[in-house]
């Protein structure tokens, strides 16, 4: 299923001018099209073009000078973590999920310490809990916080901080995509499996079931 994301016709333009700089059609410093010209290219309205500009500013593509034009300053910006992930398509956020969780899992495998495993078994607890009772929210709430506990046994604070980032997008992408816990109670299984790996400090079997779970969304 294919989650939808909702852009405002000002990001669509952001987009498109971010792949004309990309692609080095728009070449580092040169000075963008006038305001004119980029309504007449994108079939938009003036305000869209400079809300799209402000965008563009603010994430280090542009810089706006006053009387003489827009240029283009860099080709990969300095944008916050969070805005890569907000624009980023569904399939490549589960690519990040899976490099990123069977790193994390493979190293929680080798330093995770009783309180992370104590985490673990919470969260799975009430994963199952909600399965049942088909509390879909809360399901995805107690999924999210079993990876999370995963995370927080790997002995890395960053890997830590780049799950906690992604980890809030891919609950708005499961509240999306499913209806009902039937995946989560289809999977229950493999992620007390994957638990045990991580207990037992098994890293190849922990990397097996990890990505059984993930091939399973």
């Amino acid at each position: 299923m294919k989650v939808i994301k909702r852009m405002s016709l000002a990001e669509e333009v952001a987009e498109l001018i971010r792949g004309k700089i990309r692609s080095s059609e728009y070449v580092i410093q040169s000075k963008l099209p006038t305001e004119p010209e980029l309504m007449k290219a994108f079939g938009v309205g003036r305000s869209s073009v400079r809300e799209a500009i402000r965008i563009l500013v603010n994430c280090g593509y542009l810089r706006v000078q006053q009387g003489v034009g827009t240029f283009v300053i860099s080709v990969d910006g300095n944008e916050p973590l969070d805005r890569a992930f907000e624009r980023g398509q569904f399939s490549d956020l589960l690519e990040v999920r899976l490099l990123l969780e069977t790193r994390i899992a493979e190293k929680a495998a080798l330093n995770r310490r009783s309180v992370d495993l104590r985490k673990m078994r919470d969260a799975l607890s009430l994963r199952k809990k909600y399965v049942e009772e088909d509390n879909l929210k809360a399901c995805i709430e107690a999924d999210i916080a079993f990876h999370h506990a995963v995370a927080e046994g790997c002995g890395n604070s960053i890997l830590v901080e780049l799950y906690g980032a992604s980890s809030k997008y891919v609950y708005e992408a499961f509240c999306q995509m499913y209806t009902s816990t039937k995946v989560f109670a289809e999977t229950q299984d493999a992620h007390e499996q994957l638990y045990l790996a991580i207990e037992k400090q098994n890293v190849g079997q922990t990397r097996k079931v990890l990505n059984a779970i993930i091939e399973a969304v």
